[in-house]
């Protein structure tokens, strides 16, 4: 109901919107969900007082590689600019002029790099910022939309996929108050291309005994030829479980399952990346079988009403986004304090006003022990603010690969009372060690070696005897694969150049006589299996993400494809051919076991190890710091051109007295080198300790564990590549 009154303002309003505004309706991305339409349709006047030329503008311009412009459509509202600003905290769109000739614009000098950049198209009513991928694709009315979560990290983000005829068409942000509002980032709105790429498995393949080369199977063949070469690598050196960080729980529990019952072993682990016993100790005290909605379990709420958060080893920006959208937001509204252990302060860490913690890469460990007894400086003012109600400590993988980090962070919560939380980058990394992926860890959280046995003997009452021989971690399988310490390997989505050492890893998958992948496209390892069986993408199957607050994120298929099995169904088939039946043969059932195995009732204590002395970089050396960025050169990024177009450039980071050092000036290229390989990249000078050298992990043009086979915290050589050479000459 309105009155006379209201109606003729409302009428006025919308006129004076439609002025300018191109009846662009017909080809709009916007048209059937534009609020505007709808208004006009339900609030506007039939007939227009304007009739001289609409003004109009060259389109589209482009904001970024995937946002474009149509600045005739924009109605001026600000909530593109306003969430640069505000929410994400980059603030390089703006409104510029005034008046008439007001209009939405970047800066020259400063393209639209963010993150967070979809989230624009999406909140736009009117389509002045259309997606480059989806722009004239479909009509709105023309596609299903069906619930999803994201795969790509840890945040645990709400999605809705759109999709026509079999294929994805878009994403948007869902709506989910206590996980990501009703953002999301690029990477996981964009990055869905990869699962129908032209190098995906549709066939199961098979290695020929005649050619040596891999050829179309079918799933009977290919099911007798892995379970007849998985049964003699078991009877002579036994076989290890590869399953990757990237699985549901459902998934991953198949697995755990599988090497203990079908292939009986320990030999499992989904850690593709650096990792330790240390850490394992770390996971099983403090995260594995604790969910959100427990007393103690840190979640996004927390976060928001936190006094103070402590960031170790830890770039949220890169690694969680909605996490850090969260944590961005308790500083702005709540002036939460926030101090970041790292060699230098991130653009994250400026948008969140982090105070540094400088510390050399290996100094982790004695710079967290030193915070016990600290009473001046920043050490100080965060040693008393961790004491305080309320005060967080975010942890992440960085500090697995620093022994005495992990026992130093569970010594501070102890002593201080602050509540620590693990953040993983990959989406199905904490589901898997609570699934039990881990060598000495067993679903829910319980230790393969607890007191008296009582953890094995809880999961053994319901999957039968377990192996007694303790499990190596990802660098024992490998290793051992590599010298005939193992006969066969079941590798799930692992890429090699992940690994901590990826020449192993390669050297590994030569060496082992028997290879079975589960994989999605063709790859390092699906090149040399004996056996390839094809598995759903995460859009094609059913199944549930733990995300970092250990909060069960269930999602079902959106699309049906012929061709794929599910990790975990494609496991119970194996098992029965194996005649060691696994007994999921679904979704549910995978489900309704873990839900009778439940979380552990005992907990075993913190690792509580020592900080090992720190190797000191001569002259020409450096110590190796790195992490990932979010759009980085991973394979889930495939395929979609625009998303590659906002990717960082990648740059090396040195401190001014250090590039002094090896006669080397901002943006001339530098080497990073070991007896493994080298990188090159252009210099920037920043506020690093001496004698450190950052380097982003995995980008196109530049690897660290491929191209250096090292990780952070080692020594590598620097030197600059003479200015006017390239760097192929230098080397």
């Amino acid at each position: 109901l309105t009155s006379p009154v209201a109606k003729k303002a409302q009428e006025g309003t919308l006129e004076l919107l439609l002025i300018n505004h191109p009846l662009d309706c017909p080809v709009c991305d916007k048209g059937g969900e534009c609020p505007l339409q709808n208004q006009t349709m339900t609030n506007g006047n039939a007939e227009s007082r304007f009739h001289d030329v609409k003004r109009t503008y060259p389109k589209p311009i482009a904001i970024s590689s995937q946002v474009l412009l149509d600045r005739e459509r924009c109605v001026l509202c600000a909530r593109c600019t306003r969430f640069s600003q505000q929410v994400a905290g980059d603030p390089f769109i703006e409104l510029f002029e005034r008046g008439a000739l007001q209009q939405v614009a970047i800066y020259s000098d400063q393209p639209f790099e963010s993150y967070f950049s979809g989230n624009t198209v999406q909140i736009c009513p009117v389509g002045a910022l259309t997606g480059a991928a989806y722009r004239f694709r479909a009509r709105p009315f023309d596609l299903v939309s069906s619930p999803m979560v994201c795969e790509h990290c840890a945040s645990g983000c709400a999605l809705r996929t759109d999709h026509r005829r079999g294929k994805v068409l878009r994403r948007l942000a869902g709506d989910d108050p206590q996980v990501n509002e009703e953002w999301n980032c690029d990477k996981g709105r964009w990055a869905f291309t990869y699962a129908s790429q032209p190098d995906r498995i549709a066939t199961p393949l098979v290695r020929d005994y005649e050619t040596g080369r891999l050829r179309e199977a079918s799933w009977t063949e290919a099911f007798e030829r892995a379970a007849h070469g998985l049964e003699l690598a078991r009877a002579e050196s036994g076989v290890g479980v590869l399953p990757g960080g990237r699985l549901t729980v459902e998934d991953a529990y198949a697995y755990s399952k599988f090497a203990r019952v079908v292939l009986g072993t320990h030999d499992i682990d989904s850690r593709v990346r650096p990792h330790s016993d240390e850490e394992q100790e770390f996971l099983a005290a403090h995260v594995a079988g604790r969910y959100a909605g427990q007393a103690g379990v840190v979640t996004y709420a927390d976060l928001e009403d936190a006094a103070t958060v402590l960031l170790a080893g830890f770039e949220p920006e890169e690694e969680s986004p909605i996490l850090f959208l969260r944590l961005r937001k308790a500083v702005r509204r709540r002036g939460t304090r926030v101090f970041t252990l790292a060699p230098f302060r991130s653009p994250g860490s400026v948008k969140t006003a982090a105070r540094l913690l400088q510390t050399a890469p290996g100094q982790e460990a004695a710079v967290l022990t030193s915070l016990l007894g600290a009473s001046s400086g920043v050490a100080g003012e965060l040693a008393a603010a961790l004491t305080e109600p309320g005060a967080l400590v975010l942890v992440g993988e960085r500090l697995t690969a620093v022994p005495g980090a992990l026992s130093a962070v569970s010594r501070i919560a102890a002593a201080t009372g602050a509540r620590l939380a693990w953040v993983p980058r990959r989406a199905g990394e904490r589901g898997a060690i609570d699934a039990g992926t881990l060598p000495g860890l067993l679903p829910g959280g319980r230790t393969v070696t607890s007191a008296g046995g009582t953890d094995a003997a809880e999961v053994a009452a319901l999957w039968g005897p377990l192996p007694e021989r303790p499990g190596r971690d990802l660098d024992g399988i490998l290793t051992a694969a590599r010298d005939g310490g193992l006969s066969g390997l079941v590798v799930g989505a692992v890429d090699p150049a992940d690994c901590p050492d990826p020449w192993l890893a390669l050297d590994a998958l030569d060496a082992v006589p028997f290879l079975v992948s589960l994989e999605l496209r063709r790859s390092p390892v699906t090149d040399r299996a004996d056996v390839v069986l094809p598995v759903a993408a995460a859009v094609e199957k059913a199944g549930t993400y733990l995300d970092w607050e250990g909060r069960a994120r269930p999602f079902d298929a959106v699309l049906h494809r012929l061709g794929g099995l599910s990790d975990l169904r494609a496991l119970h088939v194996l098992a029965d051919e194996l005649d060691r039946p696994l007994g999921l043969p679904d979704v549910a059932s995978a489900r309704a076991e873990i839900a009778q195995l439940g979380a552990a009732t005992r907990r075993p204590a913190a690792p509580a190890r020592d900080a090992e002395p720190v190797p000191v970089p001569a002259a020409g050396e450096a110590l190796l710091a790195s992490w990932h960025w979010l759009l980085d050169d991973g394979s889930l990024q495939d395929g979609e051109p625009f998303l590659a177009g906002t990717a960082k450039k990648p740059r090396l980071h040195l401190s001014a007295a250090t590039a002094a050092e090896i006669g080397a000036v901002a943006g001339q290229d530098v080497t990073v080198s070991t007896g493994r390989g080298s990188l090159t990249l252009p210099l920037v000078i920043a506020d690093l300790p001496d004698r450190v050298v950052w380097v982003p992990m995995r980008s196109p043009e530049a690897a660290v564990r491929r191209d250096l086979a090292v990780v952070p915290g080692n020594v590598v050589r620097i030197s600059a590549v003479p200015l006017g050479t390239t760097p192929g000459a230098a080397a």
